[in-house]
């Protein structure tokens, strides 16, 4: 069945609000089988119309989100009503809710707000727990020419739209679609290869499966492999991935699996970072509960931080300069010593978009591992892009070298 989706606010149009609405409904119908094929945003009165019209022959269900408040501006169960031909008419189990709801925060009823009674003929109510404003939803109707589709009508607020998706969505999805075979989505994520070497590694045998949709999403240094398909099949199914580039079968994040993996060994890190900014350290410590295995991070920028804080000599500065190989090395095992860790990751290198040499041109990093008992492990990268995208690029490879040393 296809299915489309509208949200209707002058707000998500303006910027005021993110839409967040597309990417929560379809993780909630894809068990089911259904994706959203469309997804049109249109602003608060009459251009819903010309929305909700636009789905009929084309979708067999829609949803639409927003317009269904007290004020001029919600006009959606209006515009729905008068397009499929149907009466409103005042439901008193509404009118109930909504004056119990007011009672309790001592809020007096408004004649405006008995708009949110009114209800097309043969729609189900779907009640609101958390607002005023009812769901609808209005089976499809047959017509002489062909039938609408089914249309769910739904709150803007995601407080208000998601407990009633769960709560009364959900079961009529179930009960129009049957016992469907469930669908599953893997997401396999890979580091250090791009798009074309995952396909050929692992995608074009897989491919040819009529019965797996296959998919890639790429990122710097990083790639999605996902397949879609049903839930017993991809039971079946392991990717052949070498496992060295393999970060998950389960979609996390590289920094996830390095967080869950040091905790399951009772391992702890510290970073030392010069040309990256503590974007590493900001990295690791986005993962829930990271604080049981990040011990410290230094951000030493300049030469005088690096000496002060993690020990590295003038000498070494002077004769080498702060990106080199030895430096590198001194600051990982610098930050190794000081934060009592296990592992250390070090990184200084020419971000740009000036300050490059020859020798040293922009985009050079060095980035060293420092591991309690073994030699420090130290490897030069390039990656001559814009600023951002280096820092990126060189957190990413130094949690890669990160990952690979606990897989040993």
């Amino acid at each position: 069945m296809t299915v489309e989706l509208i949200n209707s606010g002058t707000e998500l149009l303006l910027g005021e609000v993110v839409n967040t609405h597309a990417a929560w409904i379809a993780k909630q119908v894809f068990p089911f089988g259904l994706r959203i094929a469309r997804q049109t945003t249109v602003p608060d009165g009459p251009a819903i119309r010309d929305a909700v019209c636009e789905t009929f022959n084309r979708a067999d269900i829609v949803f639409v989100t927003g317009g269904l408040g007290p004020t001029t501006d919600d006009i959606t169960r209006e515009a729905i009503a008068e397009i499929l031909g149907l009466k409103l008419v005042p439901n008193e189990t509404i009118r109930s809710a909504i004056e119990a709801r007011l009672a309790a925060r001592g809020y007096k009823l408004l004649e405006r707000m008995l708009r949110q009674t009114m209800v097309p003929e043969g729609a189900i109510v779907l009640s609101n727990k958390n607002g005023t404003a009812p769901g609808l939803y209005i089976p499809s109707m047959s017509t002489p020419s062909s039938a609408s589709p089914h249309f769910f009508l739904l709150p803007g607020p995601p407080r208000e739209l998601k407990p009633m998706f769960e709560e009364s969505v959900l079961p009529i999805l179930r009960s129009l679609l049957g016992d469907l075979p469930e669908k599953d989505c893997r997401i396999y994520r890979v580091v250090g290869l791009g798009e074309s070497a995952v396909e050929e590694m692992i995608g074009l045998e897989l491919s040819e499966n009529k019965d797996l949709e296959v998919g890639y999403c790429a990122r710097p240094n990083e790639v999605d492999f996902r397949l879609i398909g049903a839930k017993q099949l991809l039971d079946t199914l392991e990717p052949r991935i070498l496992q060295k580039n393999l970060v998950s079968a389960k979609g996390e994040g590289i920094e996830e699996w390095i967080t869950h993996r040091l905790a399951t060994m009772g391992l702890t890190i510290s970073t030392a970072e010069s040309c990256t900014g503590g974007l590493l350290a900001n990295r690791l410590t986005n993962v829930p509960g990271s604080s049981k295995v990040f011990h410290r991070g230094f951000v030493t920028y300049s030469n005088e931080s690096k000496s002060d804080l993690l020990g590295v000599s003038q000498a070494l500065l002077s004769k080498h300069g702060a990106v080199s190989e030895p430096v590198a090395r001194a600051m990982a095992e610098g930050a190794l010593h000081n934060a009592n860790s296990d592992f250390s990751l070090a990184l200084t290198g020419v971000a740009g978009p000036d300050g490059g040499t020859p020798e040293k041109p922009v985009g050079t990093v060095f980035i060293a591992m420092a591991q309690v008992g073994k030699p420090t492990h130290c490897q030069k990268f390039s990656f001559p892009v814009d600023r951002a995208t280096f820092k990126q690029l060189a957190t990413q490879a130094s949690l890669d070298m990160l990952r690979r040393a606990l897989l040993e």
